[in-house]
């Protein structure tokens, strides 16, 4: 694998495909990053690789085209990143910046994890037995350690599910994920 590269400057890793979400706004004031939330998503549930999971997150989602898009169209979320099955990787949100991601959450003792996390979507599903590619982790492996490099404050007990932050209202990435195959 490669070596990724974050820039403190533009908040930005450089070998990620950037797509600029509009559903992100400036962290308050004194909050930095101290945690990694990991996160699962498909569009439609159980299907992958179509482009939906970032049109979703830009506001581009046809709700036309799919029975569930009408369900989740008028949502406005984002994550930082994005991993798909392949193992690509792309970046929605400066990790300066707050992505909304988390909801409703409690993370470190703290309410409103979106204010001191960076928030890592993986494309599976929390319920799908097909579990996670070797890709996927390894490249959440290398995005981790980068983002430790910046952010020191990340430690290894500051990797997060979604559904240790918001216990009982989200599942993600579920019981497939391997932890062990990111530390």
């Amino acid at each position: 694998m490669f070596e990724l590269k974050h820039s403190a400057t533009t908040g930005l890793v450089e070998q990620a495909t950037f797509m600029a979400s509009p559903n992100c706004d400036d962290r308050p004031q004194n909050a930095f990053p101290e945690a990694i939330i990991v996160h699962s998503i498909s569009l439609p549930p159980g299907e992958y690789g179509n482009g939906y999971v970032q049109d979703f997150f830009c506001n581009q989602l046809n709700t036309d085209e799919h029975p569930y898009f009408t369900e989740i169209g008028h949502l406005t979320v984002s994550s930082h990143f994005f991993i798909q099955r392949d193992g690509a990787l792309t970046q929605f949100v400066p990790t300066h910046q707050r992505a909304w991601h988390a909801g409703e959450s409690m993370c470190l003792s703290k309410p409103a994890a979106n204010n001191f996390s960076i928030g890592v979507e993986l494309e599976g599903l929390d319920t799908g037995s097909d579990g996670y590619t070797d890709e996927q982790y390894q490249t959440l492996k290398e995005l981790i350690d980068c983002l430790r490099k910046e952010y020191i404050e990340i430690g290894t007990n500051n990797i997060f599910a979604h559904s240790d932050i918001a216990p009982g209202r989200k599942t993600d990435p579920g019981p497939y994920f391997d932890w062990n195959k990111i530390i």
